[in-house]
């Protein structure tokens, strides 16, 4: 199952005008998920920092490395986003319970 199947399972639960609202940033979570996946191969490969071959006291990350740490940050900031909607959702829904204790309170007064 790839990660984009994986994020559209889980809001198949949420209302359709949010899944339209958020469909742009499943895709884009899962565009960053698999490109850090290839960043991070790269980087076991080859560090993600550059010594100097004389001076190993001079040191810089890895392009890969940069980009690696970039790509996470806004994954992270997608997610949560993401999270916030289905949470959201999540909260609006009622479950058997709270449907009972509304209907019993309606049925009080």
């Amino acid at each position: 199952m790839t990660e984009l199947e994986k994020l559209q399972e889980i809001f198949q639960k949420v209302d359709p005008d949010k899944q339209r609202l958020v469909e742009k940033l499943l895709h884009d979570a899962a565009f960053l998920s698999e490109q850090n996946e290839d960043l991070r191969k790269m980087i076991e490969v080859t560090g993600m920092v550059k010594f100097h071959p004389t001076n190993p006291n001079l040191q810089k990350p890895t392009e890969a490395a940069k980009q690696y740490l970039r790509n996470l940050q806004t994954y992270s900031v997608v997610i949560k986003t993401l999270n916030q909607v289905f949470s959201k959702n999540s909260i609006e829904e009622q479950d058997d319970f709270e449907q009972f204790m509304n209907q019993s309170v309606d049925e009080a007064l």
